[in-house]
């Protein structure tokens, strides 16, 4: 069964972001390399096991909120399901290199949510 595997939260100013869920949560925050500034997030459950990871950027649109990503074996052939279940694709198909390919969606009642497929990654890399 599709489960969230990751999730995205937009901030204003992610520094005073970061340090509001790690005080509140605990939550650890690492910078990728890359043109724009986004964090991983880490997560943990109350027994201290790893929880869904997150991430952290910038926000685009003062509008933009928290996307939820499920993870799917097939993007491709679940962007088809959304259409065909009457869901939008708000942000087509894209490759995160390192991680896999997401795509943003709405459901019928216009909820946000995104699609996350793994690629198999050597053990030295870090997953999402």
């Amino acid at each position: 069964m599709a489960t969230i595997v990751h999730f995205d939260i937009p901030a204003e100013n992610p520094e005073r972001a970061q340090e509001f869920y790690t005080k509140l949560f605990g939550w650890k925050f690492t910078m990728l390399p890359g043109p724009e500034p986004y964090y991983l997030i880490e997560t943990k459950d109350l027994q201290g096991k790893p929880g869904p990871g997150g991430g952290m950027a910038k926000k685009s649109d003062p509008q933009q909120s928290i996307t939820n990503f499920i993870g799917v074996s097939s993007i491709d052939d679940s962007i088809q399901k959304v259409k065909q279940s009457g869901g939008k694709v708000k942000q087509e198909k894209q490759s995160i290199p390192g991680f896999g390919f997401l795509a943003v969606c709405s459901d019928p009642e216009n909820n946000i949510f995104g699609l996350f497929e793994e690629t198999p990654q050597p053990e030295n890399k870090k997953q999402v």
